[in-house]
């Protein structure tokens, strides 16, 4: 198998990004400089292997993912993002305004969600708090039903709630 370092170089860097580290907070972190950072970022070089499990623990990924170059999907697996999921419910949001909250088809997709998450999820359409929770919850179902969710994604895009510490710590107990 031939290592792409342009492709590491910029799952580390995307990663390094996400977390709101600088190349140099990265460094020390490591122990090495920002210059070897930057080298592994610009695919010029690559970590040296005895980095590797220290960097994946600071980017929450695994070593696999970064010597692939991202995360590691398993034959049939889906990855699902944050943004796919703030997407998808803001959508339904959307079909209610465009052909009224009394809609059969609205009342039949908001009933099918509301059943499955045994909850009343119209309230995330105007609060952002618990739009997030319900981000969270949708996140939750789909690394249940064996999709892939990225913690990294989720510690970037999803502000810092016991919902999603929630979410993190489920996610983190399936990597072990």
């Amino acid at each position: 198998m031939k290592l792409d370092t342009v492709k590491i170089g910029q799952f580390i860097r995307q990663g390094r990004l996400d977390i709101g580290l600088t190349q140099e907070e990265m460094g020390d972190r490591l122990g090495v400089t920002a210059q070897s950072v930057s080298n592994w970022e610009r695919g010029e070089s690559l970590p040296d292997i005895s980095i590797l499990p220290d960097l994946a623990q600071t980017l929450g990924c695994t070593a696999d993912d970064i010597l692939s170059g991202g995360r590691t999907l398993h034959p049939g697996q889906r990855r699902v993002t944050v943004a796919q999921m703030q997407e998808a419910l803001r959508a339904v949001g959307r079909v209610g305004e465009l052909l009224g909250k009394e809609h059969f088809i609205y009342r039949m997709m908001i009933d099918a969600l509301n059943t499955g998450m045994n909850t009343d999820i119209e309230p995330a359409f105007t609060d952002p708090h618990i739009f997030d929770v319900f981000t969270v919850e949708m996140l939750l179902g789909c690394h249940q039903n064996g999709d892939l969710v990225d913690p990294v994604d989720v510690q970037a895009h999803l502000p810092s709630s016991k919902a999603r510490e929630f979410l993190l710590k489920a996610l983190e107990e399936e990597d072990k």
